[in-house]
């Protein structure tokens, strides 16, 4: 049982972790995988670690640390499914240009869509065409930097996230389904139906949005 026992000290410093992650650390303890296994089954049957997706954990004790950090979560976003950045809701409201309550973290990746729903969040993935896959910069954690707002706070992870403009324009291309179903010239109205707070954007990412956009109708 001390094994056991220290297997889980281990597990509690990492941000996340697979099963073979758990294996190698189990082999240190002179582990079998089966018993790795026996004890996998174990922790979550406890709620001690938690399932992200299949063969993907994190820690209750790590989560619980770093739950509140925006960082921490959109950090876990990219890892679930890679390749993958936040964008959408989660991304606008991370920019502060949208106040709508936000339930899931929406990312987009080249692949499939998928959904998971977890006890560390609802993750959606929503799947693009690998030439719009762009428009994302890495967001470098800094633990020890200043808050930039009560709403956004600074955190310790780094995570892939879309520009303000590519964030608008992602969310609208799934509203529309892919711009189908909208004419160009209604595009502003719909911006303000979605109450996206577009003035608060800075004037060169809009001009990128609506450049954007003009490129997709006219392709």
């Amino acid at each position: 049982m001390k094994s056991k026992k220290n297997l889980l000290e281990q597990l509690k410093s990492l941000p996340y972790f697979n099963k073979n992650t758990v294996y190698q650390l189990g082999k240190q303890l002179g582990l079998k995988d089966s018993t790795v296994d026996t004890y996998i089954s174990r922790f979550l049957k406890y709620k001690e670690i938690l399932q992200l997706k299949n063969g993907l954990y994190v820690s209750a004790n790590f989560f619980e640390k770093n739950r509140t950090d925006v960082s921490y979560s959109f950090y876990l976003a990219n890892i679930i499914r890679t390749p993958s950045y936040v964008s959408s809701w989660a991304a606008l409201q991370y920019y502060d240009l949208t106040t709508e309550a936000i339930h899931a973290i929406t990312s987009v990746t080249p692949k499939v869509t998928r959904n998971y729903q977890t006890k560390a969040g609802n993750f959606v993935y929503q799947s693009i065409k690998k030439d719009l896959f762009s428009g994302f910069s890495l967001a470098k954690g800094t633990p020890d930097s200043p808050a930039l707002s009560a709403d956004r706070p600074a955190g310790g992870f780094d995570f892939y996230i879309a520009s303000p403009s590519k964030a608008l324009f992602d969310l609208l291309y799934f509203k529309t389904c892919q711009f189908r179903v909208i004419k160009i010239e209604k595009i502003k109205a719909l911006i303000e139906e979605l109450r996206i707070d577009i003035d608060e954007m800075d004037k060169a990412e809009q001009k990128k949005l609506y450049s954007m956009i003009n490129k997709y109708f006219h392709e």
